[in-house]
């Protein structure tokens, strides 16, 4: 079976409650369970918390909460790959065997379900580890600077300052919306960012990392005008 397993914790200390926080009408978390159930690619959805309110709003919005996550697995040290092992690990000890498993993120509003679609068939294609969203830089990283104990600035890489940035490798990184993985691949804990994992190409005015209060504003600022285009 496929499964979609959708991380989602009470604390936050940034954001607080930023998982259930209204976001354009509807708590944050809403937003991954919908795209993920109108996708159609899961047998299961599942929204793996350690809070029973957040537990409460994920089945009020379609997903299923089979379990509190233990309270080791929900500190602000836990990673990604534990928590989707262990949820994984739950389904197969009770009687469901798991071939794919894809990690939502619960603050991913701009996700949609044709990504996940798509990404899924490149896993089938392919015989990956993984699959996961990225989106390119802004900017030519290649040309990022430093500012100083003294408040000076020295360049990253002061050998590409005369290089055309047309001229510079295009580079990309994690869009923080969702990681589709074997089964094997999160059990055996894995590392993501491998030979044997394919990026899903995201555009830029589709990703917005939301960890602060100012990441909030930008998003509502992009998912706005998202609408009225």
């Amino acid at each position: 079976m496929r499964v979609a397993i959708i991380p989602a914790r009470g604390g936050s200390k940034r954001i607080p409650r930023k998982n259930i926080k209204f976001f354009f009408g509807k708590p944050m978390l809403a937003w991954s369970i919908e795209a993920a159930i109108n996708s159609k690619c899961f047998d299961l959805v599942i929204c793996s918390t350690d809070d029973d309110e957040v537990a409460k709003i994920a089945q009020d919005y379609g997903a299923l909460t089979p379990f509190l996550r233990p309270k080791n697995l929900s500190d602000d040290n836990t990673g990604t790959i534990p928590v989707i092992a262990h949820a994984i690990d739950y389904i197969q000890r009770n009687g469901d065997k798991v071939e794919l498993a894809c990690c939502i993120y619960a603050t991913a509003p701009f996700i949609l379900p044709v990504d996940l679609q798509n990404s899924l068939e490149k896993m089938q294609r392919n015989k990956l580890d993984y699959c996961f969203s990225v989106t390119s830089y802004p900017f030519p990283i290649q040309r990022s600077i430093r500012i100083t104990s003294n408040q000076r600035t020295s360049m990253l890489q002061p050998e590409m300052i005369q290089k055309r940035s047309q001229d510079l490798e295009e580079l990309y990184h994690d869009a923080g919306q969702f990681y589709w993985g074997t089964s094997e691949s999160w059990l055996e804990g894995r590392a993501i960012f491998s030979k044997n994992t394919m990026p899903h190409i995201l555009p830029r005015h589709r990703v917005q990392d939301i960890d602060t209060m100012e990441d909030w504003k930008r998003a509502e600022l992009m998912f706005k005008a998202l609408q009225v285009d």
